[in-house]
């Protein structure tokens, strides 16, 4: 009696079939990752804010119809992919671990983002409730934890786009909603297309809505236009910024913090040289930049000495930026009014400080993490109470120091309080030459479009700029090299409406999202019921 075997050789297409199987399986996540990749290209030094549109496509196509967990793993790639490079300026001077614990805390507000936005993917025109939902978490992040940190709002990419006169319509959440919008509608518009070659059929609405959501962001800027205006409504002055630089770049520097104030007053000397010999206009008053001196000038006669010798060579006054070391109590990161005649006179404390750099939460925790870094910081400054406006030889000056650029509500109240211009002094030295100044020169742009006011920005190190109120630089120093720039600028007193509504754009937003997402929660607990009785 004999056997028959037969052997059953594997089909050719097995093997093919498992590698498209694998490839299918990454192709989300990378492409959500490479969309985060695209929204940091956006942002400055780069003009290349319009990758932010096939950016948020791409993340679109990551998570439309996606289930919760999938959508929070894409989301968090997305994250990284975003804020692994954008921020990576934060570990210049202090090593990866705050850099990549920052980014893996921020992250994580983008994954959860993206989870309602997979939510509310499968509803009718879906676009709108996603960027809502967009707009919701970026308002989560720029208010916790510790204060928020709203650094690589979308809007910050969008100084140089056709979208910035949304600006002033509502600020940054109208600005990022509209390029969010754009974007998704840009996916679902090649979505509609894509499924008309397949069945040569689309819904009219479906259609209606891919092409409204992608036009009507781009139309709305354009009729926004007009809001964006330079022209000279209150006359105007003719302003000084100082940048003396720093002996060299680093944390190092704030040993050196005396020769920091002599290089900001050698350079003012030099000015008031350059006024007398006619070569420079003659300014009304001089903008020097955050932690200028270092030296308290009312414990430091010596400090104080020579910032009276710049003030009486100059001849107006100067608005310093200084630590101030009182005997109890935290440290104040302060700008003072240096009167020539009277010396300082009014005062304003920065009020949103740095968590991790101005104080530190957390600190025993930080200490068993860190020794080292937390000794760094072993006095904490405290946060002023009061919006900062100077008068400045008759021109309301708003201040927002550095830090505070990022936050809303911190620049806007200074035009509420009768700011004709703005100044954001800063201190970008331990930063290096990363890309974090022309992250944060770009929010002056958008500030200065929003608020239709000239921003001047006074950096100790570069880059200082001079930025009209129509989002424009018009004059700007390099990274580390000392400099004044001094121009003849127009002051304005009108308020945009974004200046006017406040908040009131971003609640609206809010509301829509979570209507959105209640909805979405809404159906999705219908279908299981209906599964279930079914």
């Amino acid at each position: 009696m004999s056997a028959t075997i037969t052997t059953v050789e594997p089909t050719p297409s097995a093997p093919a079939s498992g590698g498209r199987g694998l490839l299918r399986r990454f192709t989300r996540p990378v492409a959500a990752a490479l969309s985060g990749v695209l929204l940091y290209a956006s942002f400055p030094p780069r003009t290349l804010w319009w990758l932010a549109l096939p950016g948020f496509a791409l993340l679109a196509w990551s998570l439309h119809g996606r289930r919760p967990r999938a959508a929070l793993g894409l989301g968090y790639l997305a994250g990284l992919g975003f804020l692994l490079p954008l921020l990576v300026w934060t570990g210049a001077e202090v090593g990866p671990g705050p850099w990549l614990a920052l980014v893996a805390i921020e992250a994580l507000f983008i994954a959860l983002t993206a989870m309602g936005i997979a939510a509310v993917s499968r509803l009718p025109v879906w676009p709108v409730w996603a960027a809502a939902v967009w707009i919701l978490g970026e308002a989560v992040r720029a208010r916790v934890p510790f204060g928020g940190f709203p650094w690589g709002k979308i809007a910050f990419g969008q100084a140089d786009s056709v979208f910035l006169p949304l600006a002033a319509v509502g600020g940054t959440p109208v600005l990022g909603f509209a390029v969010v919008l754009c974007g998704f509608g840009l996916y679902e518009a090649v979505r509609q297309v894509l499924a008309y070659r397949r069945t040569r059929k689309v819904p009219r609405c479906a259609a209606a809505v891919a092409a409204l959501t992608v036009l009507v962001p781009v139309v709305a800027a354009l009729a926004a236009l007009p809001l964006v205006d330079d022209s000279a409504e209150d006359g105007t002055a003719t302003v000084a910024a100082i940048q003396g630089n720093v002996p060299r770049a680093g944390l190092e520097f704030n040993a050196q913090r005396r020769a920091v104030l002599d290089n900001h007053v050698r350079r003012t000397l030099q000015l008031a040289d350059d006024v007398k010999a006619g070569k420079e206009p003659q300014p009304d008053f001089v903008l020097w930049p955050e932690n200028s001196s270092d030296i308290d000038p009312y414990r430091n006669p010596d400090a104080r000495d020579v910032i009276d010798q710049a003030a009486r060579a100059i001849g107006v006054p100067i608005s310093v930026g200084a630590v101030v070391t009182p005997d109890t109590g935290p440290l104040r990161n302060t700008q003072i009014l240096w009167d020539p005649e009277r010396g300082p006179t009014a005062t304003y404390d920065k009020r949103q400080i740095q968590p991790f750099g101005e104080y530190l939460p957390l600190r025993s925790l930080v200490r068993m993490i860190s020794p080292g870094y937390a000794d760094m910081v072993r006095r904490d400054f405290g946060r002023g109470t009061e919006p900062g406006v100077f008068d400045l030889a008759g021109t309301e000056v708003g201040l927002a120091t550095c830090y505070e650029a990022a936050f809303d509500w911190a620049v806007r109240d200074t035009v509420t309080h009768g700011a004709q211009l703005i100044s954001v002094p800063s201190n970008n030295a331990t930063f290096d030459r990363s890309e974090m100044t022309y992250q944060q020169l770009a929010m002056s742009r958008v500030r200065a479009v929003e608020h239709s006011r000239t921003v001047i920005v006074p950096v100790t190190s570069g880059v200082s700029a001079i930025i009209q109120p129509d989002g424009r630089i018009t004059e700007k120093t390099g990274m580390f090299t000392p400099g004044a720039l001094v121009a003849e600028v127009p002051l304005r007193s009108s308020l945009t409406p974004a200046t006017r509504l406040g908040t009131l754009p971003e609640g609206l937003l809010a509301a829509v999202a979570l209507g959105g997402l209640g909805w979405a929660t809404a159906r999705s607990v219908r279908g299981r019921r209906n599964a279930a009785a079914g």
